[in-house]
């Protein structure tokens, strides 16, 4: 059978409707690949990119879509909610049918050094391509964002794994690199208080001491004048959707706040979605395997 890669890389432009689809286009132009979806987020100004296809599709899709964020995307001119660091931010490899982690490892590397070679943006491996433990979290590679990354890049730990201490003066730099499946779940608070959604980012994030598998930040929706916790699952089988929505909704009890809905942005594995209506239904004796249509069909 033939290997399947799955990239979903995201890039720092939600607003120009231009913009957007020229580098989304040079996904839909390139053979091999599939795009599946992209959504985009005006407060976060970003869009989210899903595509799949053959090693080398992937690969060629991903250095096309990077060389165009860099042409057109100038982050001296980038405001928005979300942190970033690159006109293309993150580019993650994942292994769906018949391929590896090492392959997508593998695969991460010679991307990496085409970015640098064809787009002239510095890049940093993260993930399982890491290259030094720090390097493995992708916040802790964000960390200063695009403003503070020419002089984050001079240190010893922080030279990028391609292209040197120079980071590209317009399109700064970007992550690559090989992961399990995500999950980018979002909850929206009724409360355009920022602070309190950044309060229950912080109880609820691995890095402070909460959930395992747990990524979050609060952030302003100001189209809609509400806040959000903005939350990547990175281990959905281990710490499941319908617990952080829980435990969201407990500590928002101490502000008088509700949860007035949720958004997964892209694609998401059906059984993140099944674990929680498992969860709320409370369906005794469930067999996923056997119960649910899809699962036979497919």
């Amino acid at each position: 059978m033939a290997k399947i890669i799955e990239c979903v890389p995201n890039i720092s432009e939600g607003r120009r409707t231009e913009v957007i689809e020229a580098c989304v286009d040079q996904v839909r132009n390139t053979p091999g690949v599939t795009l599946l979806d992209y959504s985009s987020d005006a407060s976060h100004n970003r869009t989210v990119i899903t595509f799949l296809g053959s090693l080398e599709g992937v690969e060629n899709a991903a250095v096309a879509l990077a060389v165009k964020a860099a042409e057109l995307i100038d982050l001296t001119k980038h405001e928005g909610e979300h942190p970033r660091m690159g006109a293309v931010d993150v580019v993650p490899f994942i292994p769906i049918k018949e391929s590896s982690v090492a392959e997508c490892v593998e695969l991460s590397k010679r991307v990496g050094q085409r970015i640098w070679d064809e787009a002239k943006m510095p890049v940093f491996l993260y993930e399982d391509s890491a290259t030094s433990p720090k390097r493995q979290n992708l916040a802790t590679i964000r960390k200063g964002q695009f403003e503070g990354m020419a002089e984050k890049v001079q240190k010893p730990e922080w030279e990028p794994d391609f292209g040197g201490r120079t980071i590209h003066p317009t399109a700064g730099v970007v992550a690559v690199g090989a992961r399990a499946p995500l999950v980018a779940f979002n909850i929206n608070l009724n409360t355009s208080d920022l602070s309190i959604a950044s309060k229950i980012a912080k109880i609820i994030r691995k890095s402070s001491g909460g959930l395992d598998y747990v990524k979050a930040l609060g952030v302003m929706l100001e189209d809609r004048n509400i806040a959000q916790v903005s939350i990547n699952m990175t281990n959905f089988n281990k710490t499941p959707l319908y617990r952080v929505l829980e435990l969201v909704k407990a500590e928002a009890k101490r502000w008088g706040v509700t949860v007035v809905g949720t958004e997964i942005i892209g694609l998401t594995p059906m059984n993140a979605l099944i674990d929680t209506a498992e969860y709320y239904l409370q369906i005794e004796n469930f067999d996923r395997d056997k119960q649910v249509l899809e699962n036979h069909i497919l």
